[in-house]
This record gives C-alpha cells, structure tokens and sequence, in this order.
C-alpha cells in the first residue's frame, strides 16, 4: 500500500498528480528546482525537497537526487509524471533498487519501447504495422523526419526535404534530444505528408488485462508538437477503431505492458495505420479520455502499481471531450518562447483547467512554455468545440504573449470543425497571423480607466475628471498593440465624454469601462501592470508622452529574440552570408530557435560563444550590409 508519494516533475503534471493523491489518501512529496522555489505545486504538496540548480539536467535529470528525496522525504514510492526521466529505465532501476515502489511499466519494458528504433522491430514482429526506419547516414528519398530515439513531445524532431540539409538536421535533433533526454540518438522514417495523429490509450494491470481506452486525435500540432487534443476522433470508423483498438492492445500484451501507456499510430484517409511509438507514461492529453470514460487515470496507475485488478471490461465512453494547450509563446514569430510574470490567470466555470501557473507565477526560460491545459467535455462534438472555444475567449490571461488566440482561430475554424485535420493543418491554414481588429475602443477604454486611476490618487480629487485649463482641447492617449501605434482622444463635457469614435461612454472606473455603439452596451473589464494595461482580451503597452533615450542599436546588429543558451555559433568574422542564413542557434525552454541574418552581408562581429547566456536584446552579431 502507497503511503507516501514523491512526484519526479514539476508545473502542470506534478499538480495534477497531487489533485489524485488528495482523493485516495496518499501524501504527496514535491521536488523543486531553485527557479521552482515558489510554484504552486511545491506549496501543494505535503512535503518538498529542493534540487540544487536551475536547469534540467541539474535538477529534474538527476535520477540520484530524486531518488534520495524520495529517501529523505520519507517516501514509499515515485510517480515520473510525463517527460523528464519518466520513460528512463536507469531512474525506474534506481527507484526499486533503493527499495520504492515504481509507479509505471517495468522498467525492461521501459527498455523495450524507450528506444524507437528497437521498439519498431518489435512492434513488426508482432504483427502491428510500421513505417520502414532509415539510416540518417544513408541514400535517402526525401521528405523525411528526423527522430529521436528516446522520449517525445516533439523535441528532437525535424523535417527534412533534401539531402543538402540533412547533416545540419540531424545534428540538431542530436543536439536537442541529448539537452532533453540526455540521448542523442536520432533515426529517419519517411514522412507521411496530411495523415493524421492517431493515439490509443491503453491501461493494464500485472494479471493479464488490457483495456483500449478509446482513441485520441491528436493532429493539431505545430513543432510538431500537440496543442489540441480530442476523442473521439472525428475520422475513425466503428471498424477502423476495431483495428486500432487490436493492434494497441496486441502492442501491450507482446512486451508485457503494466500501468496507464499510449500506442501511436500515423493514420492515413484510407483507414491505414501505422504504429510510431509506445509512450511508457501518462500522456499531456490524458485528460479527454477520463472526461469521456469517467476514469481517473492516475488513480489507476497507483492502484495498479499496489497490485489492483481492472475489471474484465473497461467502462464505457460517453460523449466528446477536447483539450487545448495554453502555451506562453509567439505564434505570429515562428512560436518564439515567451518569460515573464503571469499576472492573471483565470478560467471561466464550466471547462476542466489543469495547470501549472497561478496568478503571480514567473515563467523562465529554463522549461517547457506550456502554461495550462483547458478541456470541455460535452454529449456531442460540435458542443465540445464552440464551449471550449467560448471559454479560451473568456479566459483572463495577463502578462505573457500566448496561443490563446491561435486556438481559438483553430477550434471556430470550418475545415477543424468539419473533422478535416492532419498533421499539417495549421501549415495549410495559416492561422498565426491575427484576425484584423478595431483595438481603437478597447484604447478609450484603457484611457478612460488610467485617467480614473490618476484622478483617485491626487489630493484634488474633488476635481471633474479631465479637468484642464483649456477644455476646447481633447485629451489624447497613445498606445502600442501588436507593434502598432494605436492612438485614442477624449474630452471630458458636461454632457459627459466626447471621442471621435463612434460611441457613447456610459460609464469609467478605474477597473471597468462601459460604451454603447448603436444602442449595444459593451464592458471592458481593465486591469494595469505597469505600463501593461489588458482589456478583456486585447493587451496594451502605454506609449509614455516624454521616452526615455534608448541606446541605439549599431546598424546590422541582430539581437537575442528572447533569453536563452547560445548551443552553436554558425558564422565568424569576415564570412559572407545571405539573407537568411543562420547565425546561431538558442536553446530557449527545452527547444532550439535559428537566429537568421535578417539581410546578406559580411558578418563583422560575433559577440557570444556557444555555452553564453543571453537575455532577450543582447547583441549577438553584426552583419555590415553590401560588403
């Protein structure tokens, strides 16, 4: 019997598994990076030890200092949670070596399926259908996808179109999954261009039982990492299920699979399929399926490590469920990683919110940007879409540039609702981009309400608001959205407030503005930090009247486009490069971004080297033009 439970992970998941632990009556144990000393599932759990560090590979990489947390905390098991050591057969050795109950598969059969490449021979052998597995060093025909070999969430990977880029490819996803997985190993398989994303989530106990728990779409992807997550999916028939539904559990019996695990398959409009991988974890996307089999998944896990038995039949689904995952990036610049403060977070009632964040939390650049997920469960699919849509619109998300946008555009779009998705959907459908939008009366709103707090804060409060000496001149504000200007002016009458805008102020305060345009009242709510002012869903920058003087930037200088570790230096001085060409390569939030020359020249300066950290505006290199 579990007792007491250490959670090897962080943020969302290590909350989520706390949440469980509080149902069951196991004490949960948290583990903490020094840049984690004060997220919310360190004050949630019952007991935390701290790891000394602040990036992966210091902290939450190190298999001996969870295990010896574990130890000192008094704990009985471990939970990995997802990503990390989660799918590391050494950390699963060490757990049960120092005497702890693991909670996931063994750790042979961790082995088995952690390598791709070994897991795809097995997987033939059984019978479940593969894609055929390409040397990286060999004649390839091209597109292929470079993999990695252990672990997932889509780092490690990149497409690759012609021979003459695949040496640098391949590197890179070398790179990147030593940095998050700590092997480098990567493999090539062609790419199956516009198939579909398709997974099985399968749940076995130690007594020969196996359940499908249904099918996950899981096609909305960029990075080629998930963002929308759905099941059922929208494309698989009653007898194409049938067949997913065989070859996932065939999958698990041949390697003697126990726990909660995910078969993944590449599924084309024909109804064919072709297996992946074997995620020997729970999956970021676990929610949709305990919203449809009313399950709790985590429960399952620690009762199967405990010895429990699964009844012979799995419950039956009910309904539709979709998950959208809240990211703290820039979609608009190529899905560039965004730090900072969350200010407000908050969620309308009605969804299922599992997060990692709260009001107050610093987001770095240290790990994986993904802030939230939302999930809505409904009896139909087309309810799930238009009440998941509805709440990420709602959601108040101050302080970080995000996806919520991005998703939303995606869920309301018709070719998703539709049920035409693929892997390569926001590629045919450029969604990044934002919808053209008057912020002009969200501006007035922001003005009004700065106004209102200035008033509240002079000893003459008695005062009109927007008193001024010469009323005949309107009051003007200036504000930045989006990388434009966006300027609003108002005057303050007896008859109350004039705008050139086509609308009347009913009413301002400093939290909440309200204005009719054609006899339709709208509210704003507003919220300030600093010189960030939200509108509902429109952020603002106040454009200060007096600037200060900035230091000029040297001509041709390219600038860091976020915080992050220098992993490679493309370029020295003296070299000629074109427009385009990649000068370095970051390492921000557990993936790598190319910083390009933004015009062709000769590179005149280098001023970082690999392994240097950069804040976001340092220089990196110049690049003097024409020369």
């Amino acid at each position: 019997m579990i007792r007491r439970l250490l959670i090897a992970n962080r943020g969302e998941i290590a909350r989520r598994v706390i949440r469980t632990c509080r149902e069951v009556g196991v004490s949960p144990v948290a583990v903490f990076s020094d840049p984690d000393a004060h997220a919310p599932h360190v004050r949630e759990a019952d007991a935390a030890v701290r790891l000394p560090g602040a990036s992966p590979g210091e902290t939450y990489l190190r298999g001996d200092l969870l295990v010896a947390a574990a130890l000192a905390a008094g704990a009985d098991a471990v939970h990995p949670g997802y990503g990390f050591l989660s799918e590391n057969a050494s950390f699963a050795r060490a757990v049960l070596a120092a005497g702890l109950t693991w909670v996931g598969p063994d750790p042979e059969v961790i082995d088995a399926m952690g390598s791709k490449v070994a897991a795809k021979k097995r997987m033939a052998s059984a019978g479940v259908p593969v894609l055929p597995e390409l040397d990286p060093e060999s004649a390839l025909e091209f597109p292929v996808l470079v993999k990695a070999s252990a672990g997932g969430g889509g780092r490690g990977m990149r497409v690759v179109r012609s021979g003459a880029e695949l040496a640098e490819q391949v590197a890179a996803a070398r790179r990147e999954a030593e940095s998050a997985f700590g092997d480098g190993t990567v493999f090539c398989e062609p790419l199956l261009e516009h198939a579909r994303h398709v997974e099985v989530q399968v749940l076995a106990d130690a007594h020969g039982t196996v359940w499908a728990l249904g099918e996950r779409e899981c096609s909305i992807q960029r990075r080629h990492q998930k963002i929308i997550e759905e099941t059922p999916s929208p494309a698989v028939t009653p007898e194409a299920r049938e067949r997913l539904f065989d070859a996932a559990t065939r999958a698990a019996e041949t390697i003697g699979y126990v726990g909660a695990g995910t078969v993944e398959f590449l599924f084309t409009d024909d109804g064919s399929f072709h297996f992946l991988e074997v995620n020997t974890r729970l999956q970021v996307e676990h929610p949709v399926t305990e919203e449809v089999f009313g399950v709790d998944l985590v429960a399952w896990q620690l009762a199967i490590a405990e010895g429990a038995r699964l009844p012979g039949e799995p419950p039956t689904p009910g309904g539709h469920a979709i998950e959208a995952r809240l990211y703290a990036e820039d979609p608009a610049h190529d899905w560039r990683p965004a730090g900072g403060t969350v200010h407000r977070f908050a969620v309308p009632d009605g969804v299922r919110v599992d997060s990692g964040v709260e009001d107050g939390s610093e987001v770095g650049v240290h790990y994986d940007p993904l802030l939230a997920k939302v999930i809505a469960w409904a009896p139909t699919r087309h309810a799930a879409i238009r009440k998941l849509a509805a709440a990420l619109e709602r959601t108040e998300l101050h302080g970080l540039v995000t996806n919520r946008d991005l998703l939303v555009r995606t869920l309301r779009h018709p070719a998703f609702g539709a049920g035409d998705t693929h892997t390569g959907f926001l590629d045919q459908h450029d969604l990044t981009t934002p919808e053209p939008v008057d912020v002009r009366p969200a501006a007035l709103a922001a003005a009004l309400a700065l106004a209102e707090r200035r008033r509240a804060t002079l000893p003459l409060g008695t005062l009109p608001p927007g008193w001024r000496n010469l009323p005949s001149q309107p009051q003007t504000a200036v504000f930045e959205h989006g990388g434009e200007t966006v300027e609003v002016d108002y005057r303050h009458t007896r008859a109350g407030v004039e705008t050139s805008l086509d609308l009347t102020v009913v009413s301002a305060s400093p939290d909440a503005v309200t204005v009719e345009r054609d006899g339709v009242r709208t509210t704003f709510p507003v919220a300030v930090y600093g010189d960030r002012v939200e509108v509902g869903a429109v952020s603002l920058k106040v454009r200060p009247r007096f600037p200060e003087p900035q230091a000029k930037v040297a001509e041709g200088a390219t600038v860091a486009p976020m915080p992050g570790t220098v992993v490679r230096v493309a370029v020295e001085p003296g070299q000629r490069v074109e427009a385009g060409a990649e000068l370095l390569v970051l390492e921000a939030m557990k993936m790598e971004h190319r910083v390009l020359a933004a015009a062709g020249g000769t590179v005149a300066e280098v001023l970082v080297r690999a392994g240097r950290q950069v804040d976001a505006g340092d220089v990196l290199a110049v690049v003097e033009a024409g020369s």
